[in-house]
């Protein structure tokens, strides 16, 4: 691993000055931490989500063969900030205990990967667990003594994790592949690779490490109620709908769950719906009770039941225009304004500008017609 001033003077510099000569790049943001970079490019509201990400991915491969041996840059998944739409958790039953290592293989290997392939859903992160591996535990002593380095000891363990090809073989009519197994299935199989040998004896990892199955090292956990747990963060697809995307998602895990080991359940962290419905129901709630006290505020202060209906009338056409205005502005491709919670949550403050003014029209135009024509009734 690379300390974050390394990071920063060797991966971080380097990309951010090439990619911020992208067309269309209004800022650049960076973060450089201990073996690990994030760069944020944020585009103007004009520029098309896949041409950009199209424009950065090639902007990447151009430099990639710049940066140190074995880093490799990556764009994030298709998805916004706001793309977090589902958490759960893999956790045991009541009752059950399951050691959390076996928790994380199967949600990284079962769970997350049948979820992903959900349509909408843009990439399943999973978060929390014991991610289990090999550790060759290296005497040093030992090494002095049989004159083997460390790099001899990785590439040979290197070596002895990889399949050999052997071609074909026709016999019969029949042709037969020719292949050679050689994927590491156990700690045995680590322990028996030779490194070299000296004068005629083979020396075996064994001879100079101790191997065990361990713990990768981790920069975080996930916790629930002060345990940690073992779970997946869904990101939307842009451009989704999340209520439809959410409903896959629990169709998805609804299916899988049969086939989960016994002991074994996923339990909902965070559920975007209840958010976007109670969004959906605020505004509805509010401009209803708006329509009620402006009818009741007109009757009161003009004593006329008929400007009742143009306050009623005002505020579902303001809002029927706003969200119509959204819709022809992004298909149109002038600006994407989504119908998300920062939006509804506007729409909701303007409601209430809304109606100060129909109040306010309406009381003046009542207020001028009776200025010019008295109490006569005026028809037009």
């Amino acid at each position: 691993g690379r300390s974050p001033r390394e990071i920063e003077d060797q991966v971080t510099y380097p990309l951010s000055r090439k990619l911020q000569g992208l067309a269309g790049v209004r800022t650049l943001r960076s973060s450089s931490e201990f073996n690990f970079s994030m760069i944020t490019v944020i585009f103007e509201d004009k520029i098309n989500f896949y041409f950009a990400r199209q424009r950065v991915l090639e902007r990447l491969a151009e430099n990639s063969d710049k940066l140190p041996a074995g880093v490799t840059p990556y764009l994030a998944p298709d998805a916004t900030s706001l793309g977090q739409i589902y958490w759960y958790t893999v956790e045991p039953t009541p009752g059950t205990t399951i050691d959390s290592s076996r928790l994380w293989g199967l949600n990284k290997f079962l769970i997350a990967p049948q979820i992903n392939s959900a349509p909408g859903v843009a990439e399943v992160a999973s978060v929390g667990g014991m991610p289990m591996e090999y550790q060759i535990d290296v005497n040093p002593e030992n090494l002095r003594a049989y004159g083997i380095s460390l790099g001899e000891l990785f590439d040979s363990v290197s070596r002895s994790n990889q399949p050999a090809g052997g071609g074909v073989i026709q016999k019969n009519n029949a042709e037969y592949i020719v292949r050679g197994i050689g994927w590491i299935r156990g700690k045995e199989d680590i322990e028996n690779t030779i490194i070299k040998e000296v004068e005629g004896t083979p020396i075996y990892v064994k001879t100079i490490a101790t191997v065990q199955i361990g713990t990768r090292f981790r920069r975080g956990v996930f916790e629930k109620n002060g345990s940690e747990v073992v779970g997946g963060v869904v990101l939307m697809r842009y451009g989704e709908n999340p209520l439809a995307v959410t409903a896959r998602v629990k169709e998805k895990i609804r299916l899988l769950l049969p086939s989960l080991p016994a002991g074994v359940r996923i339990v909902a962290a965070y559920d975007r719906t209840r958010l976007i419905e109670g969004a959906i129901h605020t505004l509805a709630e509010v401009m209803w009770h708006e329509m009620v006290i402006a009818a009741v505020a007109i009757i009161l202060i003009l004593g006329h039941i008929r400007s009742v209906f143009v306050i009623c009338i005002t505020l579902p056409l303001s809002v029927l225009f706003s969200f119509s205005m959204m819709w022809a502005l992004r298909n149109l491709g002038i600006i994407d304004i989504q119908a998300n919670i920062m939006s509804l949550a506007g729409i909701t403050i303007s409601i209430g500008v809304l109606v100060d003014q129909a109040i306010v029209m309406v009381e003046n135009a009542s207020h001028h017609l009776k200025e010019k024509f008295g109490n006569n009734r005026v028809s037009g």
